[in-house]
């Protein structure tokens, strides 16, 4: 040991005498009281540009609203926020550990596409930072890769069609073609429609898909034809399920085979589909018209607030600012304090607009799926398609 590094060393111990003997008289209650004080770092790593820019800012806009219904803070702290554009790439790991070891937050909030998802969640698994996933569906952030400090407030990718296979049988629809894209949303969204469908007894006659993200669809159009099958049912969102819409009505389809859909299918998308999406039923956990005083006043609050209508993305956004503060407020905003976080936040009951929920042992919200029809530009609800349904959560080792 050199000299200067045994009078480090005394210096250090010196100090640490110092700081028991002012904490034995009390001394350090201040200082205690200021680190109790301290903000609390949430960050967002949410679509701010491109594709999936306008889901990134409904997100935020429903958890700061949230927030704000319950006092503009988490357990007594205020709140300041850090922000990063995920740009919706796979450099997931390299944007959150931006805020994750640059910015040290406290609760990380992200994000709506499932490949930069998988990227968060190594680093929520790496760091144990706490992660709230306000969208992404992919399976395995809920399933083999579970882990303590991540909950999702949204759904899994199979959880609404897993509510559609047992309405289009109870419909006579026991012969179906089923079609999506090939990549991860639409393989995990075809396991749920497969497993409900062939339950309630009906039978898959083909399974088609075209490279994501193709809307090329004339010869997978004129194949269905060909198939005759009592329904269609698929997975297609945004631009591309608009355009399948409207190709699916221009080959003849439309009045001939129904077609039935995720949510996802006409969610946001109805203005651009036209008169074309009239009749299509699909399965989802929120509808804007659910006629609920829960569901009126949040988007009367919400459209006052933004002036814009609320969506699904808002909701979950919403419903991830409602978790986060019954969890700080049930630590008394000692996020540090992460078993009684966690299990408050395990057992939280959350009074969504899209209907009380509660989270899974996997921490996957078990959720009302509603079927709803198109109507004049309008997904209604006509009925439950499945009540407190829950993801299975294979592989999770957290129960």
């Amino acid at each position: 040991m050199t000299a200067s590094s045994g009078n480090t060393r005394r210096l250090v111990l010196t100090r640490s005498a110092a700081v028991i003997g002012a904490a034995s008289t009390g001394l350090l209650l201040p200082q205690i009281a200021r680190a109790q004080g301290a903000k609390v770092r949430v960050g967002l790593m949410l679509p701010y540009t491109g594709t999936f820019a306008q889901l990134g800012v409904a997100i935020e806009n429903g958890v700061r609203m949230a927030i704000e219904e319950q006092g503009g803070k988490l357990g007594g702290r205020e709140i300041e926020w850090f922000k990063v554009d995920d740009e919706s790439d796979l450099k997931g790991v390299e944007n959150a550990n931006k805020l994750v070891q640059r910015d040290k937050v406290d609760v990380l909030i992200g994000t709506v596409h499932s490949g930069v998802q998988m990227g968060i969640h190594k680093v929520a698994r790496d760091t144990g930072v706490l992660n709230l996933i306000p969208n992404a569906g992919v399976h395995a952030a809920t399933r083999a890769l579970c882990a303590p400090n991540v909950f999702r407030t949204s759904f899994s990718n199979s959880q609404p069609t897993l509510a559609l296979g047992k309405p289009m049988v109870d419909r006579g629809h026991k012969k179906a073609v089923w079609i999506t894209w090939k990549y991860a949303a639409g393989d995990e969204a075809f396991e749920g429609f497969k497993t409900s469908y062939t339950q309630a007894g009906g039978t898959i006659v083909k399974e088609l898909g075209l490279p994501f993200p193709n809307v090329e669809f004339q010869a997978l159009l004129t194949e269905i034809a060909s198939l005759k099958p009592d329904a269609v049912a698929c997975f297609f969102a945004g631009g591309g399920a608009a355009k399948f819409i409207r190709d699916y009505a221009a080959a003849g389809l439309k009045g001939k085979i129904p077609l039935y859909g995720s949510g996802f299918l006409t969610e946001g998308v109805l203005d651009a589909a036209g008169p074309a999406a009239d009749g299509i039923i699909t399965t989802m956990h929120y509808s804007d018209s659910l006629q609920t005083p829960r569901n009126q006043q949040f988007r009367l609050n919400y459209a006052k607030t933004f002036r814009m209508q609320p969506d699904v993305y808002a909701v979950q956004g919403y419903d991830t600012g409602l978790l986060l503060v019954q969890g700080a407020n049930a630590v008394k905003g000692d996020l540090g304090a992460k078993p009684a976080l966690y299990k408050a936040m395990e057992s939280a009951v959350i009074d969504s607009p899209r209907g009380k929920w509660t989270m899974s042992k996997a921490h996957n919200p078990v959720q009302d799926i509603y079927l709803r029809m198109v109507e004049n530009k309008e997904n209604k609800v006509i009925g439950v398609a499945a009540k407190a349904l829950a993801d299975p959560g294979t592989g999770c080792k957290l129960a």
